[in-house]
């Protein structure tokens, strides 16, 4: 039985926001509803959220993601976004950085700024926050292979701008496992490459008190077109076998759990998203406590970061990308989510234009401020509908994590790897795209503008274009880069970091923030580390 005395002591200590909670009307709306004894935000197994108070002491984080050009374009989106009333930036890299190449590899030219922002170097980094105190915003980077690399960079620019590392505050990817599974933006074996997420999961813990080491993400896993249950299942799943990998690095489950934090999808099906949080969080809780012996409340409160359904956007009628978004983000906040980004209604088309961005950080302003959905806790706990969505996105994965704890003897970490290594993650998101796929061509599943209500004069609005000068500039901005640096202080810094390397018990930040203040470039560190890790080489599923 939920304990309600508790539970009011817990809620009655926390800051509310000053706005009344009540509807339109003025009916005075109570923080939770259940009968006695129900289940209660803030406790345990935290089905109806982490927190007592939730949305009443404070709004999710409008975090939107931004990414293009140089980083000094970027820099100005960013600070465009601030200035639109957004509290928290969200960085997308462009293809060469994500696959740690630089932009002057021969394999860069043509994407350089395509997809996201170019960053080679530590000025790169410096210049992507120019003007930004790091002290204050909090900044999030969806990167993965080279996330060890990147967030050097990051802890070099604030040590350069004098912001204290322990008032860093904000998230890095660094989720290695599901590149293997879905992203497929890997560049090592998935052994040594754990190592890299450990190394900045133990210096996190160590220097950055505020920051969440690794993102474990289900997003990228249900872009690739695997159901609900499968993102639920394999994302949770990750997240085990980090916790196990932290273990056997030597780290104490209640030093890194309460910082690992969960990215995932927010697809159409409104009921079966929410059901879907709802189950991430009574699992996450019950297997820390009982198969790793967590005790801190915090290791056992699962918080995630939400961004709308990207492969719900459709090219045919744009605008009705709006739409889609809206109830995406929507599910998100009725699901609990401490973090949210809106896709922009043209990003079927090309990266968003500013008036699309605007637009889309608009749609998370009218949900927390029109609609009254953040007055109450879990509006939805208690309906028979969604309480068996949620059992049954529980039991589904379970039956998941069976299978994957069978084929690793026992253990999540050795799963995970075994079902990369034989493809069967590659595979299970497969045959469910394949099979949603069928439906929207049997016209089962209808897509509006696409299997359904066409109209077939689909205007597409203006997109954002990329100039190929984009490329030569940072080219240029290399090149002056690698010509004025110490080329005897870069030898110096490879050499350290491929001899640190080889000895598993030494942690490489180090060795990368060093490096990263000597010039070396992303491409370079991971090129040094490629010389010892080796390349991953992914198998051929037929």
């Amino acid at each position: 039985m939920a304990d309600r005395a508790a539970w009011q002591d817990s809620f009655d200590r926390s800051p509310k926001r000053p706005v009344p909670f009540e509807t339109m009307s003025g009916v005075p709306l109570e923080p939770v509803y259940g009968p006695d004894g129900a289940e209660l935000p803030g406790q345990f197994p935290y089905t109806r959220g982490p927190y007592a108070s939730m949305y009443r002491s404070r709004l999710w984080t409008m975090r939107q993601f931004a990414g293009f050009g140089t980083a000094a374009d970027t820099n100005g989106r960013f600070k465009e976004l601030l200035r639109s009333g957004g509290d928290g930036l969200s960085t997308a890299f462009d293809m060469p950085t994500l696959l740690g190449r630089d932009s002057d590899d021969p394999l860069a030219k043509g994407e350089v700024g395509r997809a996201g922002v170019a960053v080679d170097t530590l000025a790169d980094m410096e210049t992507l926050f120019s003007g930004i105190d790091l002290g204050a915003v909090s900044t999030s980077m969806t990167i993965n292979s080279p996330a060890a690399v990147i967030m050097a960079m990051y802890v070099g620019v604030a040590d350069k701008s004098g912001v204290e590392r322990a008032a860093l505050s904000g998230t890095i990817q660094n989720d290695i496992l599901k590149e293997y599974q879905a992203q497929k933006e890997f560049v090592f074996p998935p052994r040594p490459s754990m190592r890299l997420v450990t190394d900045l999961m133990a210096f996190a813990a160590a220097e950055l008190p505020r920051w969440h080491p690794v993102s474990v993400s289900g997003y990228h896993i249900r872009e690739a077109g695997s159901t609900a249950a499968q993102e639920l299942a394999f994302t949770l799943a990750n997240g085990f076998a980090y916790v196990e990998a932290a273990n056997g690095a030597g780290m104490a489950v209640d030093d890194f759990a309460p910082r690992l934090s969960f990215f995932f999808n927010a697809h159409m099906d409104f009921f079966e998203e929410i059901a879907k949080y709802r189950a991430a969080r009574r699992i996450w809780a019950r297997w820390l406590r009982d198969r790793y012996g967590a005790s801190d409340g915090r290791s056992l409160q699962l918080r995630f970061h939400t961004q709308t359904a990207g492969v719900s956007l459709t090219a045919q009628q744009p605008e009705v990308n709006l739409v889609r978004v809206a109830i995406e983000a929507l599910a998100g906040v009725l699901g609990g989510t401490q973090s949210l980004h809106t896709d922009s209604f043209d990003e079927a088309l090309a990266l968003p234009t500013e008036h699309a961005v605007r637009l889309a950080l608009r749609t998370q302003q009218v949900i927390a401020e029109e609609t009254g959905v953040v007055h109450v806790a879990d509006p939805l706990g208690g309906s028979w509908f969604v309480e068996e969505l949620t059992d049954e996105m529980e039991r589904a994965a379970e039956e998941i994590f069976a299978h994957i704890e069978a084929a690793g003897s026992g253990s999540m970490l050795e799963g995970a790897f075994a079902c990369i290594e034989d493809g069967w993650f590659v595979a299970e998101i497969a045959d469910a795209s394949y099979r949603f796929q069928t439906k929207v061509a049997k016209g089962e599943w209808i897509q509006v503008g696409v299997n359904g209500y066409t109209e077939g004069d689909d205007t597409a609005p203006p997109t954002l274009s990329i100039d190929p000068a984009v490329e030569t500039a940072q080219l240029a901005s290399l090149a002056r880069v690698k010509q004025s640096r110490d080329d005897d202080a870069v030898k110096c810094a490879l050499e350290r970091l491929a001899r640190e390397a080889v000895d598993p018990t030494i942690n490489l930040m180090p060795a990368l923030i060093d490096a990263a203040r000597a010039d070396v470039t992303v491409g370079e560190s991971m090129g040094a580390l490629e010389t010892v890790f080796g390349t991953w080489y992914e198998r051929t599923v037929v």
